[in-house]
């Protein structure tokens, strides 16, 4: 018998330690151990790395992580609630389990992770895109993760991978296909949760590419996007007229007519012009 199967059930966890999610800390909590072992599959083999986990709750997908043979996981937790549960999951993963209690947005992780290194978690909704924007753009690129395998909801995870011409598209998908290989590494419905949120979530799998896919600055990339995508209606000599008194031209150098809208612009061109901006 594994030490995830002599661990107690997660509902039973919840109950004894009255675990009961949070809105306020963005909780739901997953209690289904098949869906939490599926997820950790979909990271990938971790049998040589260790694993960082934002968010672990009750510690449904930390188990998970462990049984499938992850090195070492570092498991941040805001809610000091939940410490008492991951702390009984470490005693069955004697030195295979760290949990740091914490603010994920101001928790450095590095000092307590040793390469290679892959990222696994049920983002609380509340912080999840703030800190995938964070690991597509760190100073130097390759970042320290292999991959980000996170969990998001249904529509976050769709603007990752959208494509251009899509509703979807925008600049969390530039940012993200920009560096990674991205997909949808599958879908779960609400009642998969504790409590049940009202949307359906999905799961991403990024890869981190050793090279941006072209050639760009990546703050100015950030802030072309940025611009384009706030005013997503309006036409791009309109919506980018703040970047450089003659947009227009730097536009068209890019390939791009100034009467387009950011969301037929391609991944390609987008870095095209982000160049054509930053005058190379």
């Amino acid at each position: 018998m594994s030490a995830i199967d002599s661990l107690p059930p997660l509902r039973e966890v919840i109950a004894t330690h009255d675990l009961r999610a949070k809105k306020s800390l963005g909780q739901n909590f997953l209690l289904d151990l098949n869906l939490t072992a599926k997820i950790a599959r979909a990271a990938g083999d971790l049998s040589e790395c260790d694993v960082l986990e934002i968010g672990p709750g009750p510690g449904g997908l930390t188990r998970g992580l462990l049984a499938s043979g992850a090195r070492r996981v570092l498991a941040v937790e805001k809610d000091a609630r939940c410490l008492p549960a991951l702390a009984e999951i470490a005693e069955a993963y004697p030195g295979r389990l760290q949990v740091i209690e914490g603010d994920a947005l101001k928790v450095d992780p590095l000092a307590h992770l040793t390469p290679p290194i892959r990222v696994a978690a049920n983002l609380p909704y509340n912080v999840g895109t703030e800190l995938l924007v964070r690991w597509l753009t760190p100073t130097e690129w390759p970042p320290y993760w292999q991959s980000l395998t996170l969990m998001f909801q249904k529509e976050v995870a769709q603007r990752i991978v959208a494509q251009p011409g899509s509703k979807a598209y925008g600049r969390l998908a530039v940012l993200a296909q920009w560096r990674c290989e991205t997909r949808i590494a599958m879908e779960l419905p609400p009642e998969a949760f504790t409590p049940p949120p009202k949307i359906r979530s999905a799961v991403v799998h990024l890869t981190a590419l050793p090279e941006p896919k072209f050639d760009a600055d990546a703050d100015v990339l950030q802030k072309v996007t940025a611009a384009a995508f706030n005013q997503r209606r309006k036409m791009l000599r309109a919506s980018l007229k703040g970047l450089a008194p003659d947009i227009e031209d730097r536009l068209l150098a890019a390939g791009i007519e100034p009467t387009e809208r950011a969301e037929q612009v391609n991944l390609e061109r987008f870095c095209a012009l982000a160049r054509a901006v930053a005058g190379t």
